[in-house]
């Protein structure tokens, strides 16, 4: 009885932290160093992803009735998780990255968003670009024609003004016209 008293506070601990996860990745990290396992939890702590190594039946009994019981049969050998609130791909994302230099640790399996992953879905889901990227990208194709009418406007002016303005109109709307068959 005072075993379950004392592991209680554990499995709450986990509970709690999982409760409002975006996503939760399982991890072997059998054979990492004590340096690659520093510079892994640094890593992930920036990206505001929390790591803990737990006992596998405290992660089983903290997960019951939550999505995150599906990984369950994934709690074999010496476990870690690593748990976002925020950002779904980040934990899968850092940890395949790091996984490539540090041959030692090994994705089991996840759950993103509710959908239970293995390891090959871990790897596809590591694979897109973060949530800053994607914006990223998207304001750059978003400021590409202002840019480049910026940059006509700016010709424009440098030759001569609204006669090179008239000049070009009538061959713009020739281009634009379509073409009759």
């Amino acid at each position: 009885m005072a075993k379950v008293e004392l592991k209680q506070p554990v499995v709450q601990a986990i509970a709690d932290d999982v409760k409002d996860a975006v996503s939760v990745v399982l991890v072997d990290y059998r054979g990492l160093t004590v340096a690659q396992d520093t510079e892994l939890r640094k890593q992930l702590r920036e990206a505001g992803i929390i790591y803990k190594v737990c006992k596998n039946t405290m992660m089983k009994r903290a997960f019951e009735g939550t999505e995150f019981a599906a990984l369950d049969e994934h709690l074999e050998g010496p476990s870690a998780i690593a748990i976002s609130k925020d950002d779904a791909t980040a934990p899968a994302r850092i940890l395949a990255k790091f996984a490539k230099d540090a041959k030692a640790l090994e994705l089991k399996a996840g759950v993103v968003e509710g959908e239970a992953y293995d390891q090959a879905g871990l790897q596809a889901l590591a694979s897109i670009p973060s949530r800053e990227e994607l914006l990223s990208k998207l304001l750059g194709s978003l400021q590409s024609p202002i840019t480049n009418l910026a940059r006509v406007l700016n010709q424009i002016a440098e030759q001569g003004g609204a006669e090179a303005c008239m000049a070009a109109a009538p061959a713009e709307e020739a281009a634009e016209a379509p073409a009759e068959e």
